[in-house]
């Protein structure tokens, strides 16, 4: 899965990298090194203008966990935080916006933990590791969004309607294997037409596209368990963990693939 994650670029950056023609001030998200659950999030997504029907590329704040039109809580959003590339395409809660919902995250890197076990000197505990491009390049997360009207907000009230995301994994390969099983998939920058473009919904062509992030050129290193508190957040969550390496990583040791 992908729980946790690290966004920092600002939205001026963002709208540069990804050719948004369209962003608002408001909501200014801060940059984020511990960008949990329920967070108001960046999403890159093509949506047609209201007057002139033009198809945009906007920069939004979305909430991160899906809640399905049908859904009767927007707590249900806290269960579909990711979803799974094997099923994505036939599940009933992503099923529509994979075929005219999808967006971009950008990403930093993420994070995955390894169980720690107890020893004389001390307690079990989850060790975090910070994976991402070994070029430094963002990570456009494959996403899904959706709408959501909360019923008990009266008509023609814009606190009714929510936008909210999902962050699509795969089985985890590379040196992300070594520490968690999935991991969150990612669009290549050749693909990102391709994939906002909300026209384009055949599911087979477009599970095409969701390929090995990075191209399988991912580095992994262990950092502060600070990261481990949702409160927690600083550039210093990035810091190295003393006395920890990959190596002492769970699993096969697998080379870059």
């Amino acid at each position: 899965m992908c729980g946790r994650y690290v966004s920092t670029r600002s939205p001026q950056d963002l709208a540069g990298l990804f050719s948004v023609t369209r962003w608002d001030p408001e909501p200014l998200l801060a940059p984020s090194w511990n960008v949990a659950p329920t967070d108001d999030v960046w999403a890159v997504l093509e949506r047609a203008d209201r007057e002139s029907g033009a198809i945009e590329r906007q920069l939004r704040a979305l909430r991160w966990g899906l809640v399905p039109s049908w859904a009767k809580s927007l707590s249900t959003g806290a269960k579909m935080i990711n979803a799974r590339v094997e099923t994505v395409h036939e599940k009933p809660a992503f099923r529509r916006a994979f075929a005219k919902h999808r967006c971009l995250l950008p990403a930093d890197g993420f994070y995955e933990w390894e169980a720690v076990p107890a020893t004389p000197a001390g307690k079990a505990y989850k060790q975090p590791y910070f994976i991402s491009p070994a070029d430094g390049q963002v990570m456009a997360l494959a996403g899904l969004y959706e709408f959501w009207r909360d019923p008990a907000v009266g008509d023609g009230d814009p606190a009714a309607w929510w936008t909210t995301c999902s962050i699509i994994t795969t089985e985890a390969t590379d040196t992300a294997g070594r520490i968690h099983p999935r991991m969150p998939l990612a669009i290549a920058s050749a693909d990102y037409d391709t994939w906002l473009d909300p026209a384009h919904q055949d599911p087979e062509e477009l599970r095409a596209l969701l390929t090995t992030p990075a191209g399988g050129d991912l580095g992994a290193r262990p950092v502060s368990t600070a990261v481990n508190d949702v409160r927690n957040n600083g550039p210093h969550l990035l810091d190295d963990a003393p006395g920890h390496s990959l190596d002492d990583a769970p699993g096969p040791k697998h080379h870059r693939s």
